[in-house]
């Protein structure tokens, strides 16, 4: 079989945000005789026997330049060993671009992963040099390319699975993902307030994910907000929980919020969707999918004092309205983003 060579921002099985991409990494494992991977920074490697991980050493503090150095040290003996069938690039256009001249050197077709609004020269100047740019959605690629395919997010079905038993007791309602700015965790508290201090339910919110270091001022915010609605008994700052243990966080949940107006398919909302919990969100890359349910699941970005009314009508429904809703919308999931099929439309475009 073939070998691959894969660039990466992170590379660490219990990582929050990006630890989906070691599942992404074995999937191709097995379709491939061997896999290096570049990467930035490596945490807790747990990945198959046929994939060696080259880390430039973010983890251990190393600057720009030496990591600069290391990329094309690494790069290049690589090169030198092995004949890849192609180079793939998850959301890491830099490395694509870097690494561009030494792949058509050797003749490695590259493919760039891409799902965000933003638009940086250095997506501009890497989309010119790769052979393929793949994303999630329409959303999730904004500017005109000719190389472009959409072939969903790649959710795994498996570990984001429904439980036979909906949690009891109070309602309780769920956001993960980093604490930014960009989330908008301040519109799901003062939502909050409305639904328990103004009409008096009985909801909860667990807020799953920590913040950067730049952002715990905007954390601090938060809490502060918190105790003002007199809520402490009602948001709960959970912090980070593995990549692998979040599928345990959405089962203990009854339903998903999520106010990001990241412009992308944030995969959060598909992995809650997976676990047939309904969900909520201002994210406009979800107003297609979600478009027969847009009066109940759908809050317009520039209306986020329209949630609390969302939030209630999820709350008001009755336990097998819930359940009908969930089961439909993990077969979303299950037809259109699942690993599985990303993972074979991502093999006939490399």
């Amino acid at each position: 079989m073939p070998k691959l060579l894969v660039f990466n921002l992170m590379t660490d099985a219990d990582d929050p945000v990006l630890g989906f991409t070691t599942t992404w990494i074995n999937a191709l494992a097995k379709h491939f005789d061997q896999i290096d991977v570049l990467t930035m920074q490596a945490g807790r490697l747990a990945v198959a026997e046929n994939v060696r991980v080259h880390s430039l050493g973010k983890e251990h503090g190393y600057s720009e330049i030496r990591r600069a150095l290391r990329f094309y040290r690494i790069l290049w003996g690589l090169l030198r060993q092995n004949r890849y069938k192609a180079c793939f690039a998850h959301m890491n256009q830099l490395f694509a671009f870097m690494g561009a001249p030494l792949l058509k050197l050797y003749r490695v077709p590259q493919t760039l992963w891409y799902a965000h609004k933003s638009t940086p020269r250095t997506l501009w100047l890497a989309e010119k040099w790769v052979d393929h740019v793949v994303t999630s959605s329409a959303e999730g690629f904004r500017m005109p390319s000719r190389k472009l395919h959409i072939i969903g997010q790649g959710i795994d079905t498996v570990l984001f699975a429904p439980v036979p038993q909906p949690p009891e007791g109070t309602f309780t309602l769920i956001s993960t993902g980093r604490l930014a700015p960009v989330k908008r965790l301040e519109t799901m508290i003062a939502a909050l307030d409305v639904l328990v201090n103004q009409q008096g339910m009985d909801v909860r919110l667990r807020l799953v994910g920590n913040a950067a270091p730049e952002h715990v001022g905007y954390e601090n915010q938060l809490r502060q907000m918190v105790n003002e609605y007199g809520l402490t008994n009602r948001v709960e700052f959970v912090g980070a929980v593995a990549y692998e243990n979040l599928a345990v966080e959405y089962h203990q949940s009854h339903a998903m919020v999520n106010m990001s107006l990241t412009g992308s398919m944030d995969k959060a909302v598909l992995e809650a969707m997976a676990c047939e919990l309904p969900v909520i969100t201002a994210n406009d890359a979800y107003q297609k999918i979600l478009a027969q349910w847009a009066n109940t699941l759908l809050v317009p970005p520039e209306s986020p004092e329209v949630l609390p009314l969302r939030l209630s009508q999820i709350i008001t429904m009755s336990p097998d309205e819930r359940a009908a809703l969930g089961h439909t919308l993990r077969q979303i999931v299950v037809e259109e983003h699942s690993l599985e099929r990303l993972i074979r439309r991502l093999l006939e475009i490399l």
